[in-house]
């Protein structure tokens, strides 16, 4: 059964993205994967800054390399900021890639599959900074899945309960856990 590793770029309480990967995460287990949902809360870390990096790795840098490297795939649902993606994920993802001392840097990500989603209150829905999380992926030797998922006006888009409210959106996110489940169960 492939491993994929859920989180948002997002921490807020409340957050659309928090409560976009919450059911991504949900649609990954019924396409018959082992997800886990990891909160970026927990692994609390400093700008990154190569002069802290040669003093020695954060042990929540260390950890997150741990967990990323279990994984075969990774479901990301990114905020934008600024028509960019989030700093939290750009932090995260340049501070993995450093912490394998005498291994190959990208390890934790190298040749692993990605599913990307957002939600934005704008009305692109976070669209302009998964375009440049795809990039960032794709360097680092990530296979993101072309389908992705856009949700604008989020603040509008969920019901009190956390659920998206539009039945295509839901579709679209059931439609990339699924191709991300697919192809790493093919894989496996």
């Amino acid at each position: 059964m492939p491993k994929i590793l859920a989180f948002s770029g997002s921490t807020r309480e409340g957050s659309h993205n928090r409560k976009l990967i919450a059911l991504g995460a949900e649609a990954v287990r019924a396409a018959g994967a082992d997800v886990t949902v990891l909160d970026l809360r927990d692994y609390r870390l400093p700008v990154y800054d190569n002069d802290l990096e040669n003093q020695g790795m954060p042990d929540n840098a260390q950890r997150l390399a741990e967990l990323f490297s279990e994984h075969q795939g990774f479901l990301i649902a990114s905020p934008e900021y600024n028509s960019g993606y989030s700093p939290l994920v750009k932090n995260t993802i340049d501070w993995v890639t450093r912490v394998k001392p005498g291994s190959v840097i990208l390890t934790p990500f190298a040749e692993k599959f990605a599913g990307l989603m957002a939600a934005s209150p704008g009305g692109f829905g976070g669209l302009r900074g998964l375009l440049q999380l795809r990039t960032v992926l794709s360097s680092i030797k990530v296979h993101v899945l072309h389908h992705q998922v856009t949700i604008s006006s989020a603040h509008e888009a969920f019901d009190d309960s956390g659920k998206l409210k539009n039945p295509s959106h839901q579709k679209a996110v059931e439609g990339v856990a699924g191709e991300l489940v697919r192809i790493l169960t093919k894989l496996s």
